[in-house]
């Protein structure tokens, strides 16, 4: 007896029949959405900070900045002129951001100068232009007078004169602040004898002589570090706090 072979029309479908919807039309589970759902969610870029990069490019720039300052008024000295900028990139950087791009702004500055002039010579502009450049930065930014950071920054740079003395007697080996006592002995000596006065000035009197023009120099200096920020930032938009009247009366700017 032959087996009952059934056609593949009466065997149950290999494929299942698609879902329908309520509407009785049918849809492939594999079907792209709707064409109005894609266009009403279009793609979106990941989320970024702008913010971070700018900091990050303005604090190298600056760094920069102040590294080749010091690099050029090193082998090109042209007195103060480019001395006043030392400080300036740096106190730019806190003003602009804030404590953390200022202190890696100096540390920056000096890695640079330690690759391109040494250690030592790196450690003498971190100490006081690198410090100095936070610290007018962190008193400008909360409106300090001047007549505090002038006090303050000055107080700093007669410390980093002293350390650099003290830096330069270690690495040469011999005491740079007796030679330099002896040599404004002898100078005052010398005027003493030219003008017949018979004279000798002590060592203590010397010291605190020389101590004495270390402060002078570091106001002078600090002042004119303040005015030229002062003009500097404000052609930037950055403000810092104005000078005392007598000085716009002096420059003429007294509104």
């Amino acid at each position: 007896m032959a087996p009952d072979l059934r056609s593949s029309d009466d065997s149950s479908p290999s494929n299942p029949a698609p879902d329908q919807g309520s509407d009785g039309s049918s849809q492939s589970p594999m079907e792209s959405p709707p064409q109005e759902l894609s266009e009403s969610l279009p793609l979106k870029s990941p989320p970024t900070d702008a913010i971070a990069p700018l900091a990050l490019v303005e604090t190298a720039f600056l760094a920069s900045a102040a590294s080749l300052i010091w690099l050029v008024n090193y082998y090109f000295p042209l007195g103060p002129i480019l001395r006043v900028f030392f400080s300036i990139p740096v106190a730019l950087v806190y003003l602009r951001w804030d404590r953390r791009a200022a202190w890696m702004s100096a540390l920056t500055s000096g890695l640079l100068l330690m690759v391109l002039m040494g250690p030592s010579r790196s450690v003498l502009y971190v100490m006081p232009y690198g410090l100095g450049g936070v610290l007018l930065g962190w008193l400008w930014r909360r409106g300090a007078r001047w007549r505090w950071s002038v006090t303050l920054g000055t107080l700093l740079g007669t410390f980093g004169v002293f350390f650099r003395l003290w830096l330069l007697s270690v690495l040469l080996g011999d005491d740079l602040w007796v030679y330099l006592i002896a040599q404004v002995t002898g100078f005052l000596d010398w005027v003493f004898s030219w003008f017949g006065l018979l004279v000798r000035p002590s060592v203590f009197w010397v010291e605190t002589g020389v101590i004495s023009m270390v402060l002078v120099n570091n106001i002078i200096y600090m002042a004119a570090v303040h005015l030229v920020a002062w003009v500097v930032f404000d052609r930037l938009g950055v403000t810092i706090p104005d000078p005392p009247r007598w000085v716009k009366v002096i420059l003429d700017m007294d509104d």
